[in-house]
């Protein structure tokens, strides 16, 4: 209850920021004009607007997107607004594998730096589906292609650190509701892959959001052991209403979020978690941490749970590999 009262009057954390905190404010007097970001789902919503203000502290931002009409938009807009903006889109589509190596190699041969990698994409399907290299969709989406495109410009990150001395940062956005699943992971994962009727679409969601956090666990701890001067965290948003309900519009979806008003963010105030996690001075050397409304927050039990994280993170090498067969074999395509 005094958690709520604090959120709801935006009430300042250690950090001296809250929940009604925005990114421009949280990343006042910050200068990004030596760091190159990559953000993940910068065509709409909190993505845009991270995209935004860091063009807006100096940052020469790369913007991956399905949609290229919505990147060159979203380019458009951030150079109108800031003209000395450095801004370069660039085709991803995190369901597919080979898109993300596509992308890699197309990033690499720009022969840029890279300081801050924001995995901030995000998919709720309403409805079952399987993406071209036999996973669940959401969860293809959501973590899996985030872990291989984390993976492969990893090596980029590390080097531009030690080049250039200043620290990298990797920010995985995830989401309060990874808190809702209980349950062996994997074996959920196969379920709603082999058969739509164990299909939930909140479930499917949580599951690939926990993932996302088990993966900022697992890799802070590998980061660590290379002794590597990059930082990886993850952040919770907050709620807001973006496009990630654009498949169920109308009446029932603006009577939930009326309903629900009182703890809405704006969407400058959800991106701020995300801008303060990848920028904020006082968070260097922080890391393998879980992030709400600017402050390091709790996290589920399973979250913690390092063994949970390393065996996510084994699967995961499994399916990213060029020689990955669909293990949980599903019996629908549909």
């Amino acid at each position: 209850m005094f958690k709520t009262v604090n959120y709801i009057l935006g009430s300042v954390g250690p950090s001296g920021y809250g929940s009604k905190s925005t990114a421009e404010h949280v990343t006042e007097g910050v200068d990004l004009h030596s760091c190159t970001a990559i953000i993940t789902g910068a065509t709409s919503g909190i993505g845009a607007e991270t995209a935004r203000v860091l063009a807006k502290r100096g940052a020469r931002l790369v913007l991956p997107a399905r949609d290229m009409k919505a990147a060159e938009e979203i380019k458009y807009r951030i150079e109108s607004e800031v003209h000395d903006a450095r801004v370069i889109v660039m085709h991803l589509d995190l369901s597919s594998l080979k898109s993300v190596r596509r992308f890699v190699l197309d990033f690499e041969a720009l022969d840029l730096p890279l300081n801050l990698l924001i995995n901030n994409a995000g998919k709720f399907s309403y409805d079952h589906g399987i993406s071209e290299d036999g996973i669940e969709m959401t969860f293809a989406t959501n973590y899996l292609g985030h872990f291989l495109l984390t993976k492969l410009l990893l090596k980029k990150m590390i080097t531009t650190a030690k080049t250039t001395g200043i620290q990298g940062r990797i920010v995985n956005v995830t989401s309060g509701i990874h808190t809702w699943f209980s349950g062996d992971l994997i074996r959920s994962l196969g379920q709603i892959t082999r058969d739509k009727s164990h299909y939930d679409a909140t479930r499917a969601y949580a599951i690939s959001k926990l993932a996302n956090v088990l993966h900022t666990k697992e890799l802070a701890s590998r980061l660590q052991m290379m002794e590597a001067n990059v930082t990886v965290n993850s952040v919770h948003p907050g709620i807001v209403r973006t496009r990630l309900t654009r498949d169920r519009e109308g009446f029932v979806t603006d009577l939930v979020f009326f309903l629900t008003s009182k703890f809405l963010k704006t969407i400058p105030q959800a991106a701020a978690t995300t801008c303060y996690v990848a920028t904020h001075p006082s968070l260097k050397n922080v890391s393998g941490k879980y992030f709400a409304d600017c402050n390091e927050a709790s996290n589920s039990k399973i979250g913690c749970n390092l063994k949970e994280a390393a065996r996510l993170w084994s699967l995961s090498e499994i399916m990213v590999s060029t020689e990955f067969k669909p293990i949980f074999a599903p019996c629908s395509m549909a």
